[in-house]
């Protein structure tokens, strides 16, 4: 664990100076670079970005104006970003170009079919599942999350999704994949913090049986 965690930092620390060493450069420049670098940091902190603007635009005027603001919560989805989805979706989406090149018309639909039809659930899954998490909630809390929402958001994605990975699929380089998505996440990640922030309510007591 010891030596994960300086690695980490030492990851960190070469990040930190790449984007130094570019700072007189054009912002989207300095991405690339940054990507070329660093890709599984950099895709991993615009994720971060990404998740962190989605919550603070839903607390801020999607949901309740009386509601006081959420610092917390912001940080369970900003770290989801970091954490989870920008590192899972470099290896998920850098696998499936590995397997399947190329922008044919197959090729493409193949690929959003993978992604909405595998990944979303899956996705969804770690979603709730980290937020149960860091709430410190049971198991049995999870389990009502997932029966409760997560159909709500594959159901959801597919309106949004599709059609924004077939333009990703048939149009976006590899490299620039994380950053479209994340680019479009924000608006859809104000539906999921939503979502992923709704309570679930209790089973309706189960009326007596007559004798």
């Amino acid at each position: 664990l010891t030596q994960n965690i300086i690695s980490l930092s030492i990851q960190i620390q070469l990040f930190a100076a790449q984007a130094n060493k570019l700072t007189k450069m054009g912002l989207w420049a300095r991405y690339n670079k940054l990507l070329d670098a660093q890709p599984l940091l950099t895709k991993a902190f615009t994720s971060l970005v990404g998740f962190t603007a989605g919550d603070v635009l839903a607390q801020k005027f999607i949901e309740d104006s009386e509601k006081p603001y959420d610092v917390m919560r912001t940080v369970r989805m900003g770290s989801f970003g970091l954490l989870l989805h920008g590192t899972t979706g470099h290896y998920f989406y850098g696998f499936l170009d590995s397997k399947m090149p190329g922008t044919k018309p197959v090729t493409v639909a193949t690929k959003v079919a993978i992604d909405q039809f595998f990944w979303n659930p899956i996705f969804g899954l770690m979603f709730f599942g980290y937020g149960n998490l860091m709430e410190g909630k049971s198991m049995e809390d999870y389990k009502k999350k997932i029966g409760a929402d997560l159909q709500t958001a594959v159901m959801g994605s597919w309106a949004v999704w599709i059609p924004a990975h077939t333009v990703n699929f048939a149009f976006v380089p590899p490299a620039q994949r994380l950053l479209y998505i994340n680019t479009i996440q924000i608006g859809y990640n104000v539906f999921l913090s939503f979502l992923g922030n709704k309570e679930v309510e209790d089973d309706a007591p189960a009326e007596k049986k007559e004798l």
